[in-house]
């Protein structure tokens, strides 16, 4: 039957302390949740949360116990998670629901994972898209009340997800594999960038994408041009899970050149400075917004060398050093241009290549599981909540 939020629980709209009292941020007493620290595709807050408030803020906080569901619902719709502290504090931007005896905690959530597109759809702004609280208490969603059945559901649905989970974990360990070869072949970051003679600016063609107003590109049909924006950049691979906009035609026409190509590099300036991956022929012909483009010479860098040490400390602890802000940390072009870099011979370029290509197989192999097993977990949430 459909349901209401509202009547399913309480509904809290978090806040932010004020940032002027010392007093209520110098502890870690409370966690305080911020969007980044949801995850897009689970139901588990993020490790690296690095913000608290103090017991002081707690008059001044919005706070929920545990098992609680907290929904962002202004900028990216619809990441969920459960709390699993006592006590956690959480900002404007995040709506949470205390569940009544109704439903399960988890049940719930996993409901509203799947109701995300038509949460997204309930905001209709292009540039910052909100849910107002009124909004989100009276959305419905389809549940069955029977708590046994419910139950089932979640003993279900956390089996495919744990087998979904390992197959991630499969991929992270391809991936470490290849950082682990890079410093095999080519030494310790800190001698190599002493070693280093070259800049990126020498070994290729660096560009930023389009910063200023690209909304006004935007079109709602997918069937058009795909934009990368940070959110899409994970290290060494594009994201492909994440949300994605698109650029209409006339966009890609204002905006030609911003349009990236296959072995391209792209390489995230703000919230985690230095990220890279390779453009894959997948996404040749897409657009850029707001990263990074460099334009590898072939002739004297290849892409998978170029992106692995931007990922790895050899460029990591450069841009470190050079990155500006606080709240949000940002890296611009010109000081991508101005890193130091070890250009190896072609030939040794060549094999760590080779190498990265043969690992690649057999993350298209996990990846080839992981659509599948992600295919039958949608399946079954549309039998339980379409």
């Amino acid at each position: 039957m459909e349901v209401a939020l509202h009547e399913l629980g309480k509904i809290f709209t978090g806040n932010t302390p004020s940032k002027k009292n010392k007093n209520y941020w110098n502890s870690e007493d409370i966690v305080f949740i911020k969007p980044n620290d949801l995850n897009n595709n689970n139901l588990l807050l993020n490790d690296k949360n690095n913000e608290c408030v103090s017991k002081d803020a707690l008059a001044k906080a919005r706070i929920v116990g545990r098992n609680s569901i907290l929904v962002t619902c202004i900028g990216t719709i619809g990441k969920i998670a459960i709390t699993t502290d006592a006590k956690t504090a959480f900002n404007q931007q995040i709506n949470a629901i205390v569940p009544n005896k109704n439903v399960y905690t988890k049940y719930l959530a996993y409901a509203l994972m799947h109701y995300k597109p038509r949460l997204a759809a309930l905001a209709n702004a292009p540039v910052v898209p909100i849910i107002n609280k009124k909004q989100f208490s009276n959305f419905k969603v389809n549940l069955n009340l029977d708590k046994e059945i419910q139950y089932t559901v979640i003993r279900q649905l956390d089996l495919v997800s744990e087998i979904i989970k390992n197959k991630n974990r499969q991929l992270s360990k391809l991936d470490e594999l290849i950082k682990a070869r890079f410093v095999e072949m080519f030494g310790d970051p800190r001698s190599v960038i002493k070693k280093a003679e070259n800049t990126i600016s020498e070994i290729a063609d660096v560009q930023v994408g389009i910063v200023i107003k690209p909304s006004r590109y935007y079109s709602a049909d997918v069937t058009d041009t795909k934009v990368f924006r940070s959110l899409n950049v994970l290290p060494f691979k594009v994201n492909k899970n994440s949300d994605w906009v698109y650029f209409s035609k006339k966009g890609m026409e204002l905006n030609q050149r911003t349009i990236v190509h296959a072995g391209d590099i792209l390489i995230v300036r703000s919230g985690n400075p230095g990220t890279a991956c390779i453009v894959s022929d997948e996404y040749d012909g897409c657009n850029v917004i707001d990263l990074i483009i460099a334009h590898p010479n072939l002739n004297k860098i290849l892409p998978e060398y170029l992106c692995a040490y931007t990922n790895l400390p050899y460029g990591k602890i450069q841009i470190q050093r050079q990155q500006r802000g606080v709240a949000q940390k940002h890296f611009n072009v010109t000081m991508y241009k101005n890193l130091k870099i070890l250009v190896p011979p072609l030939s040794l370029q060549s094999e760590f290549a080779n190498f990265v290509h043969q690992v690649d197989k057999s993350k298209v192999a996990v990846q080839k599981s992981l659509d599948e097993t992600q295919k039958l977990f949608d399946n079954l949430m549309q039998e339980y909540f379409g």
